[in-house]
């Protein structure tokens, strides 16, 4: 029996889950670097002279704006971005990343993409409840709904 959006919602949270979970425990355990820390620099990375008001990042990677001001001190302790001020406007702060988060992004980009393709084509094998069938289909009806 299937309960429609929400059975297809929670098939894709707990896919989305083990694959964020076993990407970022390779990351810590590889690269010294959290899961959300690499997201953030790669987002910088992408933005626009590598710098982005902090609430902007906050959205960019799915945070809070207490969150993302914890998640830039520690990039910030790490040397891999620092704050700075809007010279238009005194209270936007930005996030800017350095070029030793530059460079940890170059290297770090290529594998993550690699182990993150090797997680889902293997996340069923490691958790038996993923069924890839089932999982096919709520990614195909969850597509459907924001198409629609």
């Amino acid at each position: 029996m299937d309960d429609g959006a929400s059975a297809d919602w929670s098939r894709i949270a707990v896919f989305v889950s083990a694959v964020d979970t076993a990407l970022g425990k390779w990351l810590t355990d590889r690269y010294s670097i959290g899961l959300t820390e690499y997201r953030a620099i790669a987002h910088l990375a992408q933005a626009s002279d590598r710098e982005l008001r902090v609430n902007d990042l906050a959205r960019g990677v799915g945070l809070n704006q207490s969150s993302v001001t914890r998640l830039v001190s520690r990039l910030e302790a790490k040397e891999l971005t620092v704050r700075d001020v809007c010279p238009d406007d005194g209270r936007g702060v930005y996030a800017v990343l350095t070029e030793r988060g530059q460079a940890l992004v170059r290297e770090v980009r290529a594998p993550y993409e690699e182990r993150l393709r090797e997680l889902v084509r293997e996340a069923g094998e490691h958790d038996p409840h993923l069924d890839a069938g089932r999982l096919r289909s709520a990614f195909a009806a969850i597509g459907g709904l924001v198409s629609s």
